[in-house]
């Protein structure tokens, strides 16, 4: 299962209730979440469209149905909780939360609450590296500062390939 967003993808749904939402097809000129891919999470937006009820969170979409659980709520008109959503239609959309969005402030510094990880091997981190690490085959790492590994880690170096500490 991956974190997959997209653009301009926006459904409708009737479904009420504080459970998964049936999808009911793309909105006009906009995808519908099938391009999310089956068992793939989103961020979503879900906003009833003739109340004050709406729902950021992260999702999974199902092609079975096709639908979309509500696996985490990021925040909502019920304080952060699942919103019991009324009777009626509400628009179901992909949003890029503001919780979760990695910006540049006014200072120019960018700040982020946990690991930044890439694919190519960089791991940039805390003082005290708490989660589990591995550098693959045909990658190197790169730490900056002290560095210890947390009591429950591990980092794992592949035959020939290296870790620098600066």
């Amino acid at each position: 299962m991956a974190l997959v967003l997209a653009d301009r993808v926006s459904e409708t749904t009737t479904t009420s209730g504080s459970g998964s939402v049936t999808l009911l097809g793309a909105s006009p000129n906009y995808q519908s979440f099938a391009v999310i891919g089956n068992g793939n999470q989103t961020y979503y937006v879900i906003a009833h469209q003739s109340l004050d009820e709406w729902e950021v969170g992260i999702g999974t979409y199902s092609s079975a149905t096709p639908s979309l659980s509500r696996d985490t709520v990021l925040s909502s008109t019920s304080g952060g909780a699942k919103v019991t959503f009324s009777a009626g239609t509400k628009k179901v959309f992909v949003d890029y939360p503001a919780e979760k969005a990695v910006y540049e402030d006014v200072e120019n510094n960018v700040t982020v609450a946990g690991n930044i990880t890439a694919g190519n091997g960089i791991l940039v981190n805390a003082d005290v590296m708490a989660s589990s690490f591995t550098i693959s085959s045909g990658f190197n790492g790169l730490s900056v500062g002290p560095f210890t590994i947390g009591a429950s880690a591990t980092l794992t170096i592949a035959s020939g390939q290296r870790h620098i500490i600066l």
